[in-house]
């Protein structure tokens, strides 16, 4: 059985195991303490019953007016849990907080070449709302897709007409 658990500062040192897969993006520990510290409620972990970390969500909250949305920063699952449901449970997770805090939309952003990840979004309900050129950096520069899904308070689904050309990262606002 799966347990979803708030995420707490001692797993920074033991979520490795999690963070290693080459499609996961991982940050520096200042990073994940300040997601902790200003949204707690956003950062879950999915833990076995042998406390094995499978894998974890890492959100927040911004935005204003009907730009208010909940955002997923990360989520990743241990390749030894995947196709299990776990990513679906934790999304299912960050959404409901969403929707606790009135949001209009989720958002995500993902690699174009991470066809397993766009494809498990889609069938969550989750739409290309727009491309975002060279949002990831690196050897390669890669294009990501952002990914909304409407939440209940956006009646009229504004927030998910997507946009018909390619955006850069310095021309939106990320608020």
């Amino acid at each position: 059985m799966t347990t979803l658990r708030p995420f707490t500062c001692d797993d920074l040192f033991k979520f490795n195991n999690v963070n290693f897969d080459p499609l996961t993006e991982t940050y520096g520990l200042s990073f994940y303490t300040q997601y902790l510290a200003k949204w707690p409620e956003y950062f879950q972990l999915a833990e076995s019953p042998s406390e094995h970390i499978m894998g974890y969500i890492m959100g927040k909250v911004e935005g204003h007016l009907d730009n208010w949305h909940g955002h997923v920063t990360a989520l990743t699952v241990s390749p030894d849990y995947r196709r299990l449901g776990l990513a679906a449970l934790l999304m299912n997770f960050l959404e409901d907080i969403s929707e606790k805090k009135r949001a209009y939309f989720v958002d995500l952003f993902v690699r174009k070449s991470n066809k397993v990840a766009i494809n498990m979004y889609t069938n969550l309900g989750y739409i290309i709302y727009r491309t975002i050129l060279e949002y990831y950096s690196g050897d390669q520069d890669e294009d990501a897709y952002d990914m909304r899904k409407a939440l209940s308070r956006d009646v009229n689904k504004k927030s998910v007409i997507p946009y018909t050309q390619p955006v850069r990262l310095e021309d939106i606002d990320m608020n």
